[in-house]
């Protein structure tokens, strides 16, 4: 986090921090930490405790503020559940304090595997595998979450769902025209197929639940001592809708772990990672929901993923982003459609 003095006033947060109750003293060993790609956090104690905060990034946009009311909120409701979760420990939802809202909640001891890989983990094929199930038993236990019993009723829409992220990503796909440099549509393979094809096979129906969004392993935090998830964490797109969701995004992701550092060209221990049907298998062993429809879900993955990183590339042909990037994640959105498409026939 560069210049994060200037995003952080370590003076008002101590005398909110001593208006809170939490501790005395002074705010010592700030220390920015890397994680998510817009939200900022910083590592610090205070009386002897650790705390991390988060709030919105540097430039801040339309509803940066408004995220992180819905995070504190989701984090505060999910505090008595088996979600393995950042604790939270103070919510600051106005904007006076240190110019945005933020709230801090308690360190995660734990790694991101697409960053970092102990040992410890990566010379065990077992310990891998489990790695693996234990990514999706994450989502098993937030879709078992009854989400009015913890207060976030009216936290999403769930009433027409499923109806709407089609024409919302079709949407995203057509106001990428605004750049007239983009060669356009005609580059992503099969995009109006598949889109119909998605239309036409949508479930009828579904049980509603807390998704999160975004859920790969870029998203979790993993224990040093087991091969277990410490902590799922970056929910700024978490909302009420299909849990399902969840898990199609990880289908459509899981034989994508080129940057877990135990799959690297020649190590074979990357193959031990779970496969897509043991993946399903493992949640329909946790769990009530219907997974008659789950090609359906791993479909609208690819789809709402690809046009998601068909931005970049847009932006990049405009000049607004590095070509590199861009033409990186267009070669990404290529992928993902021609594994729906691979589905779909």
């Amino acid at each position: 986090m560069k210049d994060w003095q200037s995003l952080v006033d370590l003076r008002a947060l101590n005398t909110w921090m001593e208006q809170q109750g939490l501790g005395k003293g002074g705010i010592e060993n700030p220390l920015p930490l890397a994680g998510g790609t817009q939200n900022l956090l910083l590592r610090f104690q205070r009386d002897g405790k650790d705390y991390v905060l988060r709030r919105p990034p540097r430039h801040l946009r339309a509803n940066s503020n408004d995220t992180m009311r819905r995070e504190m909120r989701l984090l505060a409701a999910l505090s008595d559940t088996k979600v393995p979760h950042p604790r939270l420990l103070a919510a600051c939802p106005e904007e006076d304090v240190i110019g945005v809202s933020f709230y801090l909640m308690e360190p995660i001891d734990g790694f991101n595997a697409t960053c970092d890989f102990p040992e410890s983990h990566g010379t065990s094929s077992d310990w891998v595998h489990r790695m693996g199930l234990s990514l999706v038993e994450g989502i098993t236990a937030l879709g078992a979450v009854d989400y009015e019993k913890v207060g976030l009723s009216g936290f999403g829409k769930p009433e027409g769902f499923l109806q709407r992220q089609v024409p919302r990503w079709r949407a995203q796909l057509e106001s990428y025209q605004a750049f007239a440099e983009w060669p356009g549509a005609d580059g992503i393979p099969g995009v109006d197929r598949v889109g119909q094809w998605l239309e036409r096979h949508r479930p009828d129906t579904f049980q509603p639940g807390i998704i999160h969004g975004d859920y790969h392993l870029a998203n979790v935090l993993y224990c040093h001592e087991r091969p277990e998830l410490a902590a799922i964490v970056d929910w700024e797109l978490t909302t009420i809708g299909d849990p399902l969701i969840d898990l199609g995004w990880l289908l459509a992701t899981t034989p994508d772990h080129l940057d877990l550092r135990i799959n690297q060209k020649g190590d074979t221990l990357g193959t031990a990672f779970p496969g897509r049907q043991a993946m399903i298998e493992h949640y329909r062993a946790r769990s009530d929901r219907d997974l008659s429809y789950i090609e359906w879900y791993g479909v609208l993955a690819c789809y709402k993923l690809g046009l998601i990183l068909e931005g970049t590339y847009a932006r990049a042909c405009a000049g607004k982003a590095p070509m590199e990037t861009g033409e990186r994640l267009h070669n990404r959105t290529i992928t993902l459609f021609e594994r729906a498409l691979g589905w779909i026939s």
